[in-house]
Formats: C-alpha cells, structure tokens, sequence
C-alpha cells in the first residue's frame, strides 16, 4: 500500500548544495582519465570522504544484476582498477560475462563518473602485488586476489546544477554501445 508522508518526505529532502562547482565541457581534457584525476583532485581538496570509492555493477550469464562498493586501484592504459577475490560472487559474475560499470558519486560537489566497458583479469604478479599492498597486509598469499582492468568502451562525467540543467559530457572511447 503506497504511503504518501513517506512520498512526501522523499520528495522534501535536498537533491543537492546550492554552492556547486562550475564546469564547461568545452574545456574538459581530451583524455577522460585526465578530467578524472583533475576531479578526483578536487573531490580530495573538497574533503570528499573516500573519493576513490566506487559502485561497480556486474552481471552473471543469465543477466542477472549485482552492485556492491569497492575501491578505485589505478588508471592506465590497460583500464580502471579494482579487485576482488575470483571466488567471490562479483568475482564469478565477471568469469561468466567479462563486462561492467562503475559509478563514482561524490555529492559534496554534485557530480557522478560512470565508466562501463569490458573488464579483463591483469597478472598474476600484478594482483599479487596488489594483494600485497592492501592496508593490514601481513605478507601472506591470496592466490584467489584478482586485479582487474576495466576497458572502458564509454565514461561520462555529470555535473549537477542547483537549476536542474545538469550538464553530462561523454566520452565514447570505442568499441560498440
């Protein structure tokens, strides 16, 4: 039975602050990479908790869907980074349909990064490495720990406006859509 205070309610709460950063996607970089770094400059300056942070969304070979928070681990040009056990239910989702999305939300400053594309599995040595570096590492092994790379195949950066003319600026970076 719908419950109209608590439509009410949702409704009254604040989308964003008003004081929000400009942006002009003329002027953004070239490089998608480039913009996110300067972002992710800004989200840290700003005192964004966890800037890094990400939802990532998988799905396993019948399309069934799943999100869950992880960490942002690098950009090169293999991808955007993150890890996880292969054992795990993300880890499992990714061997069965090798594709994702990540989304980062930072609303201090009004502004989401999507990132989706293919997702391939980086090297032992990598992931060991990655293993390795992770806050309270105690030198064991994790032969499971998998570091990813997430190809991107579009990335589009939002920027909220108190006025509701929010500005979105995409960039397709190949592949198919």
């Amino acid at each position: 039975m719908p419950n109209p205070n608590f439509r009410r309610m949702l409704r009254a709460l604040p989308d964003f602050p008003e004081d929000l950063p400009d942006f002009d996607p003329d002027t953004a970089p070239a490089d998608p990479a480039e913009l996110f770094r300067l972002w992710l400059e800004e989200a840290l300056a700003a005192g964004v908790p966890q800037p890094h942070a990400l939802s990532l969304a998988t799905a396993d070979a019948a399309g069934n869907l799943s999100s869950r928070m992880l960490i942002l681990k690098d950009i090169d040009d293999d991808g955007w980074h993150f890890a996880t056990s292969r054992s795990s239910r993300k880890g499992r989702e990714l061997e069965q349909n090798p594709r994702a999305a990540m989304n980062f939300y930072w609303y201090a400053l009004g502004r989401q990064i999507r990132v989706a594309g293919d997702v391939v599995q980086l090297s032992a040595e990598a992931s060991a490495r990655d293993w390795d570096e992770r806050p309270g590492a105690d030198g064991s092994e994790n032969p499971l720990w998998q570091l990813y790379a997430l190809a991107p195949r579009e990335v589009e950066f939002w920027q909220a406006d108190p006025g509701n003319r929010h500005i979105r600026h995409r960039y397709p970076t190949g592949g198919p859509e």
